[in-house]
């Protein structure tokens, strides 16, 4: 056997010089602020999220306590209630959910489920994390200049984003574009690393069809997040443009004030689909990686193999790539052709169909399955209970003579909230349960996770639930 001595790493195999560097003394600075490991990127892509995310969290509860007593609260007046709605709901689907479940798990599980050693592209992962942080900062900056958050909606439809009664219509729709801006060419540095690493750095015999659902989600979610993401890129910079230099990409002929504006010409339309062919998207980044985690939680505690795996795979795909031809049916009540309308109102129908495959896989897994009601799997039942119900609104949201009454309404908002909040923080609860103790070596209280869950369930369904029947009714 060759021996090698200590300190001659001249005759040291060149593979086995970079193991060596791995392991070379860090200042703390080094191994917890600028750090280019995985598993410390993901908890600052995670502590960064959670945190903003509680203060969208605080938003809705200003927003409840306005509508369940509206001549108590008087510092929230419609201004600031405007600016609530717009920062709960862009911070909840972009800053919390995508950082939480592509930078957060991604970067946890990718290269400990794949067999590789850390990410592909360990410093540009590191660049991009601060990137992403750099971006929480802009977005947080907008409560603290004149005029405050924009108030737009969180759609940021123009021209109300652009025109001067519009809550932040200066400095606040300036940072939110730029925000949106910055966190995009973050995500897009974190995204090549996530499809380079899963496609060039998994161990010896782990072919694509062997990989952990979990891995699937992220992976599909995060090439759509590559396509999609340019979409919104291209509108910010546009609407930036038309605020900062007078441009009229978006900005029609229109009355402000008793005046005609005075740069018109644009189209408020584009920005609609260009939104939308990044929104719908959206949707499915968010729940393909819980699709994908939910498979394996559900699979591990009920002690059986996921039913039908080729099946789960190929439906992930096949949603992904249906995820960009049914954007527009967020926009029946726009003006839309009716051909059109039955075209995205056909797509939506039939990308109900992988998923609804996905929802029986799951049931035929716990069929005569050992299953073990453990915290993490009672989650994972809560989220099938929340989806399939959020599902199913969403196929009478579809059909777009059936949508068109309800649009504005808060049937729409009991929808995807189910779809798009309730369920995916359902995985990510079961998923730090299930994988909190592998990590720490700790295991979490039982009867507070039961608490937990049971508070959680409860107060999902007493919030939103009832929204479905105050929708209906107006």
């Amino acid at each position: 056997m060759e021996h090698i001595a200590h300190d001659e790493t001249s005759f040291v195999r060149p593979a086995e010089v970079g193991e060596m560097e791995l392991y070379h003394a860090k200042t703390w600075l080094g191994k917890y602020v600028f750090s280019q490991d995985a598993k410390t990127i993901a908890i600052q892509y995670a502590a960064t999220a959670i945190a903003i995310g509680m203060v969208a969290l605080v938003l809705s509860w200003l927003m409840r306590l306005q509508l369940a007593w509206p001549n108590t609260f008087t510092f929230i007046d419609p201004a600031y209630y405007l600016q609530a709605v717009t920062m709960h709901g862009m911070i909840m689907v972009v800053y919390l959910l995508t950082a939480l479940f592509l930078g957060g798990f991604g970067n946890y599980l990718i290269p400990l489920m794949v067999g590789a050693r850390d990410m592909v592209f360990p410093w540009l992962n590191m660049i991009s994390f601060w990137v992403y942080f750099t971006a929480v900062l802009l977005l947080a900056a907008s409560f603290l200049v004149g005029g405050g958050s924009t108030g737009a909606g969180w759609t940021l439809y123009p021209p109300q984003a652009i025109l001067p009664g519009t809550p932040g219509s200066e400095a606040g729709i300036l940072l939110m574009l730029a925000s949106l801006a910055v966190f995009i060419i973050g995500f897009t540095m974190g995204g090549l690393n996530y499809v380079v690493t899963i496609l060039q750095a998994r161990t010896r015999g782990m072919t694509l069809m062997r990989m952990p659902l979990t891995i699937w989600g992220i992976f599909v979610a995060t090439i759509l997040a590559l396509f999609a993401f340019p979409a919104l890129f291209v509108s910010a910079i546009m609407m930036s443009l038309d605020v900062l230099l007078g441009t009229s990409f978006f900005m029609p002929a229109i009355m402000t004030m008793g005046s005609e504006a005075e740069h018109v010409g644009g189209n408020p339309l584009l920005f609609q689909h260009l939104f939308w062919f990044f929104g719908h998207p959206e949707v499915y980044i968010v729940a393909l990686p819980a699709f994908g985690i939910v498979s394996d939680l559900i699979s591990i505690h009920a002690r059986k193999n996921i039913f039908g795996y080729r099946m789960m795979v190929w439906a992930i795909v096949i949603i992904g790539a249906l995820s960009f031809v049914v954007w527009a049916h967020h926009m029946y009540v726009s003006g839309m052709n009716p051909y059109f309308g039955f075209f995205f109102a056909t797509t939506t129908l039939i990308i109900a169909v992988p998923t609804a495959l996905k929802v029986y896989n799951w049931v035929l897994t716990l069929w005569q399955g050992n299953i073990h009601l453990n915290i993490p799997m009672l989650f994972s039942i809560a989220f099938l209970l929340f989806f399939i119900n959020g599902g199913m609104t969403g196929l009478f949201l579809g059909n777009a003579s059936v949508s068109m009454p309800l649009s504005d309404t808060l049937f729409v908002v009991a929808h995807f909230h189910m779809v798009m909040a309730v369920a995916p923080v359902m995985v990510v609860c079961g998923a730090i349960y299930h994988w909190y103790p592998k990590i720490t070596g700790r295991m979490l209280n039982e009867h507070l996770g039961r608490l937990h869950f049971l508070l959680t369930f409860v107060g999902f369904n007493l919030c939103f639930a009832p929204q479905h029947w105050l929708g209906l009714n107006g």
